[in-house]
């Protein structure tokens, strides 16, 4: 005997079911997430004890870095019902190349910079500086990579190829950062060129987010927290 189940999917399943609804959902998502986790610390910072505000910082930006993968995984599971391999925790080692490469060309940037006479490196960064850079760059790492590389670059992917991909999530991921303060063109598209291709290669290089997110932490720590520039228009000097 032959069973037929004539039950029809539900409308959200049917809805996201259409790659480009899993996208716009997908970016709106995570991109809400990121901001809020960069807002709500700020606005509630003034109210904690000063003794208490680099616990409160370590604190806060643990639970939102934890609370950005958890709101990607439940995405997947639930609305692409598929394993999200590309944050699986056996690939996390993947993180410690990706810091080191970010590390080293931010360091060959800047020496190229100073042999020209365009840089000059001196002074020591403070305790308190030095967290804020920390903070922002595990935060940025986390936030972008996986509303950019998990979002927008791999279901593009799916849809046009790589090609099309690369080009899309590269000059959205330039353009984002033209909101920055002090953004130029020259500076978006630098981004979009060295930033918005280079990750975008890291994750397809691996298949998985932890390389590009070791890559981007990598190369705004060394940035901001070691060399003191400005790091999307944020200065940690």
């Amino acid at each position: 005997m032959t069973v037929i189940d004539s039950a029809r999917p539900s409308w959200m399943r049917r809805l996201f079911n259409n790659r480009i609804a899993r996208l716009i959902a997908l970016f709106f998502i995570t991109i809400l997430a990121y901001a809020g986790a960069q807002i709500v610390p700020v606005a509630v910072m003034p109210h904690v004890p000063e003794a208490n505000r680099e616990s409160f910082a370590v604190v806060t930006e643990t639970l939102s870095v934890i609370l950005l993968l958890l709101i990607y995984w439940f995405f997947v599971r639930r609305m692409e019902h598929r394993r999200a391999g590309e944050i699986a925790p056996r690939k996390i080692p993947s993180i410690i190349p990706g810091v080191m490469i970010g590390l080293g060309l931010f360091a060959i940037t800047i020496a190229i910079l100073s042999a020209m006479g365009v840089a000059h490196v001196g002074g020591y960064t403070p305790r308190q500086a030095m967290l804020a850079a920390t903070n922002m760059a595990v935060l940025s790492a986390v936030g972008e990579e996986i509303v950019f590389r998990g979002g927008v670059f791999r279901i593009v992917e799916e849809m046009f190829g790589t090609l099309v991909a690369l080009l899309i999530s590269a000059g959205f991921f330039g353009l984002i950062h033209m909101g920055n303060q002090g953004a130029t063109l020259v500076s978006g598209a630098a981004i979009a060129l060295e930033a918005g291709l280079l990750l975008a290669a890291s994750y397809m290089l691996v298949r998985n987010l932890w390389l590009p997110i070791g890559l981007h932490f990598g190369w705004n720590f060394c940035e901001g927290g070691i060399f003191g520039t400005a790091v999307s228009g944020n200065s940690f000097k």
